[in-house]
């Protein structure tokens, strides 16, 4: 993957969770950019910032910033984070300061460039981290102002990198309008989990989950335990519950202040609370050390939210454990998707839940299995070349010499949100 941005390839990129994409857009852009030269210092009126990355969440956001911050040490760049939740004119004190490399929230971003703080003007690297959900209902609008109506460089002009673990085939089409001559990368299992991260699914009813949850957290001990929920009011009450049990637990969701979400997520890195209650807001690309299990409390509405809640535990080879409440008849849409998770990461699948998925052919139940299209859509699309730029990690490695010039690489064509 490296080498393929280091060569000036768009890239669109579907990767396994937990494998250190962060780190791999990061490298190269920075690079990139000190090898080009900074364009804005503190004593720029207007700052300029060659790489800009945007982020669905402020809490994946600081994280990538947190990152950023290491491996521009030493260095000349400046690294900067906007996000919602914080006053404007802190986070302005600190753009003013020289910005380099921004991280940013889509609001915040719009924000500061229609005040006059910041230009995109000489973006040389746009990079969308988990690009399907950006790209996602409600959201596209917000991020096509941004790269085509604020002044941002035209995509022959600058180099755009997306990234995530899941890219539905609708999803691809339209983030296809963004990249140019763009090459599809897969690495490790796309579109699934990682056979580290021991899977249960459990068959449990509505008036039993928070009984067999007790009885969970009672045989983890200190273990971080990440519990998935439906709702923000559902995840203060199971938070309050749990506490009043004797587990100290905490709760992230999109109605909390920003400060009462950093201390939550603090409180949990540092073990003073190891149960954390969290939406979907946490579901996302955050990456906290030593998370043993995964709950999910209630499923999710779409499989893709399933693979990215349990790829918070099992993170860059290390074991993890997940186990998911099925509530039948409420569930049962998901059931054949499951399966399929299952099966595809060597996981036991109960017999129950390939019955359940069995009944559900022939209804509107009955797909086969998500929507994470791990293949390059374009070859739907026609590709003159007959080939789709599909590349997968081990490709990468033996043909990353051939990118530049040669025409085998070209192609053809192209319940809770974030509060931003």
């Amino acid at each position: 993957m490296i080498p393929t941005i280091l060569a000036g390839r768009d890239v669109m990129t579907c990767c396994q969770t937990g494998l250190g994409k962060t780190a791999a857009f990061l490298l190269p852009a920075m690079s990139g950019i000190l090898n080009s030269g900074l364009a804005s210092s503190e004593l720029s009126g207007i700052q300029t910032p060659q790489g800009l990355c945007i982020s669905p969440t402020r809490e994946l956001a600081s994280q990538i910033f947190n990152e950023a911050r290491k491996f521009s040490l030493g260095t000349m760049l400046k690294a900067v984070c906007i996000y919602g939740g914080v006053s404007v004119s802190h986070h302005l004190r600190q753009v003013q300061r020289g910005c380099n490399f921004l991280v940013a929230t889509p609001g915040r971003l719009k924000h500061f460039v229609e005040g006059g703080q910041v230009s995109l003007e000489k973006v040389q690297y746009l990079i969308l981290d988990e690009a399907d959900r950006m790209l996602d209902m409600g959201f596209e609008a917000d991020i096509r102002k941004i790269v085509e109506t604020l002044g941002m460089p035209e995509k022959t002009e600058r180099q755009t990198l997306m990234f995530s673990a899941t890219f539905p085939e609708e999803i691809q089409r339209l983030a296809g309008d963004f990249l140019n001559d763009y090459l599809f990368l897969t690495v490790g299992r796309v579109g699934g989990t990682t056979s580290d991260i021991q899977q249960t699914i459990l068959d449990v009813p509505e008036n039993q989950k928070r009984e067999k949850l007790t009885e969970l957290l009672s045989c983890s001990g200190t273990d971080r335990t990440l519990v998935f929920v439906e709702s923000k009011r559902g995840a203060d009450f199971l938070a309050s519950l749990l506490s009043q049990e004797g587990f100290p637990t905490t709760s992230i969701h999109g109605d909390r202040l920003q400060q009462e979400r950093e201390e939550a997520l603090r409180d949990f890195r540092l073990g003073r609370c190891p149960v954390l209650i969290a939406t979907n807001v946490a579901a996302r690309g955050l990456d906290i050390d030593d998370v043993r299990h995964v709950v999910n409390y209630d499923l999710p509405n779409e499989i893709e939210e399933f693979v990215h809640r349990i790829g918070r535990t099992g993170r860059i080879g290390h074991e993890g454990k997940a186990t998911t409440f099925f509530q039948k008849g409420k569930d049962d849409k998901i059931a054949r998707a499951l399966v399929k998770i299952l099966s595809d990461a060597s996981q036991e699948v109960p017999e129950w839940l390939e019955e359940i998925a069995e009944s559900a052919v022939g209804t509107s139940y009955g797909p086969a299995g998500g929507r994470f299209a791990s293949r390059d859509t374009r070859k739907q699309f026609g590709n003159s070349d007959g080939w789709g730029g599909e590349w997968n990690s081990e490709e990468a490695n033996t043909q990353t010499s051939q990118i530049n010039g040669t025409a085998a690489w070209s192609s053809a064509g192209g319940t809770e949100e974030e509060e931003w």
